[in-house]
């Protein structure tokens, strides 16, 4: 049985993985913005077979109550073997080229508030001495395209982020995993049109337990996106900037 925290529970792969841990019969603690549909999940991971669910409400951009609400969520589990963060938005890139304060309203949504959380949560596992922080980022953080680049580099941020936190937790025996999910079918892509590219949250979720069992430090979901950014990121960028991306 493992005690496992996910930040951003309420999230479609967020579900989607909690409920197969919560089959497995691990100790979950959920923290997200909506009080009712965590509770809602809560019943619902509980009648899945979940030992325990606890849960509150955390709104990510409220810097200052990460560390008392992540302190609340480790009394509660008693020790964290993998927590999970999956919060993120999706911004209108044509409004944030023209509006700063929107850009980085989508800064802090998709990158600051992680870096905040993961540096107490770094803080809390390094005396721990073991355990995974995971974090959900995307393939669009690896090369900059003109139609989502504040999304992209909010992520690639955090990626860069947890490359070095790695290194640092690796001789504390914390593993760090960075996720790196492409196009996912869920409500914050629902205005797409869905194409052979796609996969579903239960798909992805699948997918990340795999790699928490592993203890990766870096997974592409689905696998093919592995492949699929190789190439892309191998485009030279006089031919690249042509490219209506």
């Amino acid at each position: 049985m493992k005690h496992i925290l996910i930040i951003g529970a309420t999230s479609a792969i967020a579900e989607s993985t909690a409920k197969i841990f919560a089959q497995r019969g691990d100790r979950l603690y959920l923290l997200a913005r909506n009080y009712e549909r965590l509770s809602s999940l809560a019943e619902d991971l509980r009648i899945r077979g979940g030992a325990s669910v606890g849960y509150s409400r955390l709104d990510v951009n409220n810097f200052d109550a990460h560390e008392e609400i992540l302190t609340t969520a480790f009394a509660a589990l008693g020790k964290i073997d993998v927590a999970l963060i999956t919060h993120g938005t999706l911004p209108d890139q044509k409004t944030c080229e023209t509006d700063f304060n929107t850009a980085l309203a989508e800064l802090n949504a998709n990158a600051i508030s992680t870096v905040s959380l993961l540096t107490h949560l770094a803080k809390k596992l390094e005396r721990q001495k073991n355990g995974t922080i995971a974090v959900i980022t995307s393939v669009a953080g690896e090369r900059g395209r003109q139609s989502n680049y504040v999304y992209g580099a909010a992520k690639g941020m955090v990626s860069v982020f947890l490359q070095g936190l790695r290194n640092r937790l690796h001789r504390s025996g914390v593993n760090v995993l960075d996720i790196k999910p492409g196009f996912v079918d869920t409500p914050m892509t629902a205005r797409f049109d869905k194409g052979l590219l796609w996969s579903e949250p239960e798909t992805i979720a699948t997918g990340i337990v795999r790699a928490l069992d592993m203890e990766k430090s870096m997974v592409y979901l689905p696998w093919f996106w592995k492949y699929i950014m190789l190439i892309i990121k191998s485009i030279p960028e006089r031919i690249f900037k042509r490219l209506a991306l």
